[in-house]
């Protein structure tokens, strides 16, 4: 605890859900020790060179999904998550929560055996078993006693973990409790980018479902204010938003944050990559000094280390992944290749029946989501790809937001076959059964790998990640390879 200088103490299981919130003990730090074959580098260890496998979605065309997917196809035309058939979803959600404990994953001391266990209220649980949530994951099971208990925490976690689910039951749960009072916001999400607050807040409206007197909403440039200023002159209890508009509508005077009790920062270390960290701060200044304060990061750069130590106060740190290491299910490759033919090397591996050493599958590209470094590539490699026939798309700052949420619900529906997205989409799409990550470009450092790497394989399932690397790309793919403790395997 910066403030009292006392020392922090380690603790390998879970604390009591009774932890006063008022005190100052020192801080406590909750991590989940994974089993060692999923410490382990899970790709071969040799440069010997190999073929792309994967296996293709199951029948239903679902992958396994983590409890905080929602499909941004739903996102266009309502604010309520398509649950599909419950029972069909409980299954799936089983069948991969099985399959973790298998692996060494979610059998930890800190797991719960379902979401009654960790005190939540009728209406929170009666939501969660409408959208086929079967049980917590880790990062869930560990965060939400020590929230509703009312601690500060530090949380991190990789990607498609379940970490905003984490955050908003216990924060539904706490308002729910407490009369509304002012039309002012009680609770402050921030996030880096436009279609991951979108998704939180389509979050809070799924989980909310039962309790009707919460309102919420979401703030992001590129789209016109007014609707934005009448929805938080009419009152709202939630707000998601992203650092610029929000320090636009509160330079605007239509926003008080006074009143604000409960306040997330998420994808912290995006907010640092994208140079949000002094709008941050700025919002920070504007928060009461009395509230719960929550900081989650798939990485802990120490730049961020040290924001945490300046706004949070006394907390817990729940971590359930070494930092910037990549989910066990993902296939890791690199194919060496210089820039000029990059574009013909992708549109090969999108040729249909290319042999694999799979028995009985065909390594195609079914939903490929392919990362490269700037707006003008993401639009010229788009049109080359339309050219020969192939079904895509592009997101980038520059596309207005509604085009780039229609792409965005044509990729989830499955109508588009490949996505192009620039860094900016690293951590707004959550869509199901994405096959493939193509690293078209190299990543300019090993997190943003991390966090591209982490749209497949998610909620235990398998994926494929694909790396290009030019010559003057291997300093950098060396430098991936050792922070993620994973050796790439060669393609032919």
């Amino acid at each position: 605890d910066p403030t009292t200088h006392a020392p922090a103490t380690f603790v390998k299981t879970a604390p009591a859900a009774s932890v006063d919130p008022t005190t100052h003990a020192p801080a406590t730090h909750v991590t989940t020790h994974l089993a060692a074959s999923d410490q382990a580098p899970r790709a071969p260890t040799t440069h010997a060179p190999a073929t792309l496998a994967t296996t293709p979605p199951a029948a239903s065309g679902q992958a396994p999904r983590a409890p905080t997917t929602h499909a941004p196809a739903m996102l266009v035309t309502t604010h309520r998550a398509a649950s599909g058939d419950p029972a069909t979803r409980r299954a799936a959600l089983t069948a991969a929560d099985a399959a973790d404990t298998a692996a060494g994953r979610g059998d930890t001391p800190m797991s719960a055996p379902d979401f009654a266990s960790l005190g939540l209220i009728p209406q929170l649980l009666r939501a969660l078993d409408a959208a086929g949530y079967a049980a917590p994951t880790p990062i869930q099971a560990q965060s939400i006693p020590l929230l509703l208990a009312g601690r500060d925490l530090c949380g991190t976690a990789q990607t498609g973990t379940g970490k905003t689910a984490a955050f908003a039951l216990p924060i539904l749960q706490s308002l729910a409790a407490a009369p509304a009072g002012e039309n002012r916001p009680r609770a402050l999400v921030m996030a880096p980018t436009r279609e991951l607050a979108v998704q939180i807040e389509a979050a809070f409206a799924t989980y909310g479902r039962d309790l009707p007197q919460l309102r919420h909403t979401v703030v992001f440039g590129g789209m016109k204010m007014r609707a934005q200023r009448r929805a938080l002159t009419d009152g709202v209890d939630i707000l998601v938003a992203t650092p610029g508009r929000l320090l636009d509508l509160l330079g605007q005077g239509v926003l008080d944050l006074g009143a604000v009790r409960h306040f997330v920062l998420d994808e912290a270390d995006e907010m640092l990559a994208l140079g949000f960290l002094e709008d941050v701060r700025r919002v920070i200044a504007r928060l009461p000094a009395r509230r719960q304060n929550l900081l989650f990061s798939a990485t802990m750069p120490p730049a961020i280390e040290r924001l945490s130590r300046q706004f949070l106060k006394n907390p817990a740190r729940v971590s359930v992944a070494p930092p910037s290491t990549t989910a066990a299910g993902v296939q890791q490759f690199v194919q060496f290749v210089e820039a000029p033919a990059k574009r013909a090397a992708l549109l090969n591996l999108l040729a249909e029946g290319a042999p694999t050493a799979a028995a009985g599958t065909t390594g195609a590209l079914t939903r490929a989501l392919v990362f490269v470094r700037t707006k003008a590539t993401a639009d010229r490699l788009t049109a080359s790809l339309r050219t020969a026939r192939v079904r895509a798309d592009c997101i980038h700052a520059d596309r207005p937001q509604p085009e780039r949420l229609r792409a965005l619900e044509a990729f989830t529906k499955g109508e588009l076959r490949v996505l192009v997205a620039t860094e900016i989409a690293a951590r707004g799409i959550d869509v199901d059964g994405v096959s493939h990550v193509v690293n078209y470009d190299m990543p300019n450092v090993p997190e943003s790998y991390v966090h591209r790497v982490g749209r497949t394989a998610r909620a235990g399932a398998a994926g494929v990640a694909l790396t290009f690397c030019a010559e003057a790309d291997r300093p950098m793919l060396a430098e991936i390879e050792r922070r993620t403790r994973v050796k790439m395997t060669p393609l032919r």
